[in-house]
């Protein structure tokens, strides 16, 4: 028997949505205000979803104290009040899209040794969220 498990955390971060690949007339008409040089910020709430076996003795899939260990140590600690565009290696060179961002957190999820990481879904405001299932789900990533 196979049981999803989702547990939602929340982080704050900010981030300037800007393409060296495009002009700066271009990048104004792609992402409008968010291309702001001071950059702007969000309160995000991301839900991890794993899945998998409960276990006989415990009667449980994954253990929410590792689980939240993991998701503190891999997503909130380094990503919580960041300047996504500076102080993250990952988005120097790449835009931090809230798509990218998901992608990101997925990647770094994956690992989690209890159970398998089914999905990211990441609200970046309460009308919009992403939801990233991974390489084998037929993703572009």
């Amino acid at each position: 028997m196979k049981i999803h498990l989702t547990r939602r955390y929340a982080f704050c971060a900010s981030h300037r949505l800007h393409s060296a690949q495009l002009d700066d007339a271009e990048n104004q008409r792609v992402y409008g205000k968010c291309n702001n040089p001071y950059g702007h910020g969000h309160n995000y709430v991301v839900e991890v979803a794993v899945s998998g076996p409960t276990d006989p003795a415990t009667g449980m899939i994954a253990n929410l104290t590792e689980l939240d260990a993991f998701v503190g140590r891999e997503v909130i600690e380094p990503f919580d009040h960041k300047y996504l565009n500076e102080e993250m290696a990952e988005f120097r060179e790449r835009v931090p899209t809230t798509e990218n961002l998901c992608i990101e957190i997925f990647n770094r999820l994956r690992a989690f040794p209890a159970a398998k990481l089914e999905r990211v879904l990441l609200e970046e405001t309460g009308r919009n969220s992403f939801e990233y299932l991974g390489e084998n789900h037929g993703s572009l990533q």
